[in-house]
């Protein structure tokens, strides 16, 4: 052990005649293991919310969309072929570990593609009229790449085509069903604005759908406005034949969507046109991230008060040490010595506040996600409790700034002790 760590640790052990000094150190002590434990529960819990998001809206959406820009489109299985056969390389060491377990050879690649329809229009009822996007989906390969939801009452997407009553049937979301005022095997009827043209003018196309099956995805917005049919009723009722809109694609990698996506565009050419998850739902993710950014910010404000405590500390520690000083560098220790004592004395106080702060904040997180006691309304925040995230590069970033800002509050006054005169301490002693 190096001559200034042997000091430094001698100074934090010893029996001051100040005890204020020694609770002021506790305090220190306490300030920074909070302020890291707060950091580090929060940062968590707002990544939890991020990726539970990221989970809800990926699991409804899909992770890349093909278009084209002409709208409706034929030879839908020659198309498919050609966008199965895309490939990139996988995003990250992770990401190409993942590819390889999968069997992908390092690369990301489309794992399931679904031909889609989507009709903008309005559900009417016997009681009520709702707007809706209607989508025409193949319940044989939507649920590869999609999530509907839990369907929580009549049967499933195969209802959809298996029907054989006097109309289609159609899947409708929990609260457009509830907008509605309709239950399964009740009739509601798709009214669309282009229609046919008649002597006193334009009419709506009317067409009536028997409700097989209600779905939740949790998400409001969702639950309040989508509606399934199988694609051929959507092709039939938009006069498609056997053209679709585009496709909707689960790729193996989600950070490479975007990738993949503009690999796609190269193959297939114009007019077709892609768009991916991150470019779909940017607003929502950049919001979280600033977010997450804002409140990391805000809470090293909690460190830094404890950093304060740590100058005030070292201060203090310095007047009551100045005699001792004096004797050291009268022993032969140099100001470069002395500066490393009391830096070194601020460092223990925030390497200790910091491990006690990461251990007890990492603590806390495991107790809030095994036990989940802490209950949010469900309609507001898509989950009922507090979703937790640890990330270790999180934990790292917290620790390590936390330790920065306690050295960096050692240096004025590591600095006053150094510039003790050794005759002046003595005298004033």
């Amino acid at each position: 052990m190096s001559f200034e760590w042997f000091v430094a640790l001698r100074y934090l052990r010893a029996k001051r005649k100040e005890a204020f000094i020694s609770i002021i150190t506790f305090i220190s002590v306490a300030g920074v293991a909070v302020g890291v434990m707060a950091l580090i529960v929060v940062i968590a819990v707002m990544a939890g919310f991020q990726d539970h998001l990221r989970t809800k809206i990926l699991g409804i959406n899909s992770h890349v969309i093909v278009r084209n820009y002409y709208g409706p489109f034929g030879e839908a299985a020659a198309v498919k072929r050609r966008i199965m056969k895309v490939a990139v390389p996988a995003s990250g060491p992770l990401g190409r570990v993942l590819a390889r377990l999968l069997g992908r050879g390092g690369e990301a690649r489309v794992v399931a593609a679904t031909p889609f329809v989507n009709i903008q229009g309005l559900l009417s009822s016997g009681c009520s009229v709702t707007g809706a996007l209607i989508k025409g989906v193949d319940p044989e390969s939507v649920r590869k790449v999609i999530n509907i939801g839990d369907i929580i009452s009549g049967e499933d997407l195969f209802a959809l085509e298996a029907h054989r009553g006097s109309a289609p049937g159609i899947i409708l979301g929990k609260e457009m069903a509830r907008t509605l005022g309709v239950a399964v095997g009740e009739t509601v009827h798709v009214v669309l604005p282009s229609g046919t043209l008649s002597p006193v003018g334009m009419l709506p196309k009317i067409r009536p759908f028997v409700v097989v099956g209600i779905s939740s995805t949790g998400i409001y917005e969702y639950d309040a406005s989508l509606a399934f049919i199988s694609i051929g009723s959507a092709q039939r009722l938009a006069g498609l034949g056997d053209r679709v809109e585009g496709f909707e694609l689960k790729v193996s990698d989600i950070y490479a969507a975007d990738r993949l996506s503009r690999a796609i565009q190269d193959v297939l050419g114009y007019p077709f046109w892609t768009t991916d998850w991150q470019k779909m739902s940017r607003n929502l993710f950049s919001a979280l991230k600033l977010e997450k950014l804002a409140m990391f910010i805000v809470l090293t404000l909690i460190v830094l008060v404890a950093a304060f405590n740590i100058v005030s500390t070292l201060i203090m520690m310095v007047m009551e040490k100045r005699p001792d000083i004096a004797i050291l560098k009268a022993l032969g220790a140099t100001d470069r010595q002395i500066l490393r004592i009391f830096m070194y004395n601020g460092l223990i106080i925030g390497l200790v506040g910091t491990l006690l702060g990461t251990a007890g904040g990492i603590g806390l997180c495991w107790v809030l996600a095994r036990y989940r006691f802490i209950r949010i309304p469900a309609e507001v925040y898509y989950t009922d409790t507090l979703p937790i995230l640890l990330h270790v590069q999180d934990v790292l970033a917290i620790a390590v700034s936390a330790v920065f800002i306690c050295f960096c509050a050692t240096i004025y006054p590591a600095r006053q002790a150094a510039g003790v005169h050794p005759s002046e301490a003595l005298r004033n002693a």
